[in-house]
């Protein structure tokens, strides 16, 4: 979803601004699409990209590090969020929502969106902020 100088208040929101791009996350526990006694934990997270910059930016890939609550990691890769490779112009910004699952009942996930200025052709990464994965099933919050 693309909406032009909008900006959303997101309760246990976790952002960071790399170059202008401000990125905002906030993962929900997925009750519902969670199996805890057979040891499956899901969460969805919404993430806003907002250009607060003066150059318009294309987000090109993605990295992220999925770790879970006994310290394993795992690293994902890939082309573009949800299958798109936004623009976005000063001032414009983009909001979509994907999931991951864990193991355990806790974790945390941090990464980088690769970027092209496209009127320049200098690549560069914005930082994900690192955010918790917590669920009702942990007795003891550690992120």
């Amino acid at each position: 979803m693309r909406t032009a100088g909008r900006r959303q208040d997101m309760t246990d929101a976790y952002s960071e601004t790399t170059r202008n791009i401000r990125v905002t996350v906030r993962a929900f526990y997925l009750e519902d699409q969670s199996q805890p006694e057979e040891g499956r934990y899901v969460w969805a997270y919404r993430v806003t990209i907002e250009n607060r910059g003066l150059e318009t930016v294309q987000l090109i890939s993605r990295s992220w590090h999925i770790t879970n609550g006994l310290g394993r990691a795992q690293h994902v890769h890939g082309e573009g969020v949800v299958g798109e490779q936004p623009v976005l112009d000063p001032g414009e910004s983009f909001e979509y929502t994907s999931g991951t699952p864990l193991d355990t009942p806790t974790g945390f996930m941090a990464g980088a969106y690769h970027m092209l200025a496209p009127a320049s052709g200098e690549s560069f990464d914005v930082t994900i902020p690192a955010f918790s994965l917590d669920s009702p099933h942990q007795d003891l919050r550690l992120h």
